[in-house]
């Protein structure tokens, strides 16, 4: 189904950029709008640069940034598809996600741009329930401790955190954080270098302002977190989907496919969603692209404190290794205490630490003072260490009761793989099958179980994925006889 050829101001020559952004415009307008429903075959990348009238080049890079985007899918072998994800209905009541609606109109490009994509990441609005990844144990919490500790503060402590703060964080805070790191993932860093944030979420939205210019590409694990995507196409960066293999990104074949790339955004101790971990020749192939590249790394630490086992096992971050002066590495609390809590760190070579401060402050000026003090010390006197132990303990324990639990439920038709690391487990199937249908079946009957498609952008890897770290005992145990029912009825069809 052709578009209309893609208009320019009469008289001049248009940009190959302008050309591009109008393909993309138009493209993503004939989705949105229904002249493209879902399921519907986008004609060949020749084909259409001749019924436009421009470059194949201009197609095939309005085509990427709508598989980034989500509003269409590849398909091995079979071309590309509108994504059938845009068939769902506009609310999703089941789980509160945001509706898959135009955004409004109006708005400055940059602005129409960050609406775009900020509508394909469609995060849970309800609380989590079974089997929602990302949910940590939030009633365990030391809810006494931390209100004990915030009740030590004297007046004077508390009148001078209620003044304008240093927007890089409190002092002893940056301090906790650097010892911190030190002691749980072998990172040598100044207090200095620690930047106070949100979570993890702001973290890369501060390096994407700070680091890409429009148009820069950057490599992001395929399939991998869409937060992360959404953040860097509402900088305007072109977003590169990397396969991955069992020693995690696959950097020598991104290298090659995208040599201009500035950064590649990884998750190496527990890769998002599919959990593997990179070794140590990718993460040294990692770091030698860097520099070979004058390109940076950042390091997302997804589930880095939840390796189970002896602390002697445990692998240390890539931020550790030698030659890593070109990683940024991002950190929250948003697992390891409560999301609520709203607190995370960036850590980022010394020469960057006034950027990433001021443009801190530009965006919301700094994080609450008192909730930074409560934390430094809730982490000087070991706090943290002690519950991030007994959530070890109590989350191993969950993994293998989700384990015994779906496998019964299912009669054996889903038996799971235990990891020593994380809070969810991948159950993957063979390219081909389609692990939409029994998500959506699951979120019918209450469940919340992500299929690993929507994850993913050209990865043709499918399954499902099973959070259990949040959940108790019989909440992890209804919900697998609601999946096990469906997974035998499936298999049975």
């Amino acid at each position: 189904m052709p578009i209309a050829r893609a208009n320019s101001t009469p008289g001049a020559a248009p940009s190959s950029a302008t050309l591009r952004q109008q393909v993309y415009a138009q493209l993503r307008s004939a989705i949105e709008q229904g002249r493209w429903p879902a399921g519907t075959r986008l004609p060949p990348s020749r084909t259409h640069a001749g019924l436009l009238g421009v470059s194949r080049n201009t197609v095939l890079w309005a085509v990427q940034r709508l598989l980034a985007e989500g509003y269409v899918e590849a398909r091995v072998g079979d071309g590309t598809y509108v994504a059938q994800a845009l068939a769902q209905p506009s609310a999703d009541k089941a789980t509160g996600t945001q509706a898959l609606v135009p955004p409004p109109r109006g708005l400055s490009r940059r602005g129409q741009l960050v609406a775009d994509t900020a509508a394909r990441w469609r995060p849970p609005l309800v609380p989590a329930r079974a089997f929602r990844i990302g949910a940590p144990e939030v009633a365990s919490f030391p809810f006494a401790v931390w209100d004990r500790l915030a009740r030590q503060a004297s007046q004077a402590q508390r009148a001078a955190r209620a003044h304008y703060l240093d927007p890089a964080g409190d002092p002893d805070l940056r301090q906790a954080v650097a010892q911190w790191l030190w002691a749980s993932r072998g990172i040598r860093c100044d207090a200095a270098q620690v930047v106070v944030c949100s979570g993890s979420q702001q973290g890369i939205d501060l390096i994407a302002r700070l680091l890409l210019d429009v148009g820069d590409e950057v490599l992001v694990e395929d399939p991998g977190y869409p937060g992360i995507r959404a953040s860097l196409l509402g900088h305007g960066a072109l977003v590169r989907p990397v396969p991955l293999d069992a020693s995690g990104l696959c950097i020598a074949q991104g290298a090659a496919q995208w040599p201009a790339a500035r950064m590649a955004v990884v998750t190496p101790t527990h890769q998002f969603p599919t959990g593997v971990r990179m070794d140590l020749l990718r993460r040294q192939a990692l770091l030698q692209w860097a520099r070979e590249h004058n390109a940076w790394v950042v390091e997302d630490d997804y589930d880095g404190e939840f390796q189970y086992g002896n602390a002697a096992q445990r692998v240390p971050a890539l931020c550790s290794l030698p030659g890593s002066e070109r990683v940024l590495y991002v950190g929250t609390f948003s697992k390891t205490l409560h999301p609520g809590l709203r607190l995370g760190f960036v850590v980022v070579p010394p020469a960057l630490v006034v950027a990433f401060a001021k443009a801190r402050a530009i965006t919301d000026r700094h994080a609450p003072g008192d909730a930074q003090a409560v934390l430094a010390r809730f982490i000087a006197e070991g706090h943290l260490l002690r519950h991030l132990r007994r959530m070890r303990e109590l989350y191993l324990h969950r993994q293998q009761w989700l384990i015994d639990t779906l496998a019964d439920a299912s009669d054996g038709a889903l038996q799971l793989q235990p990891s020593d690391r994380g809070m969810h487990l991948l159950h993957e199937v063979p390219v081909g099958i389609d692990d939409e249908p029994l998500a959506r079946s699951a979120q019918a009957a209450g469940v919340m179980l992500a299929p690993l498609s929507r994850y993913a952008v050209q990865s043709p890897r499918r399954g499902w994925l099973f959070g259990y770290a949040g959940y108790g005992d019989e909440d992890i145990r209804a919900a697998a006889r609601v999946v096990g029912a469906l997974a035998r009825r499936a298999s049975k069809a």
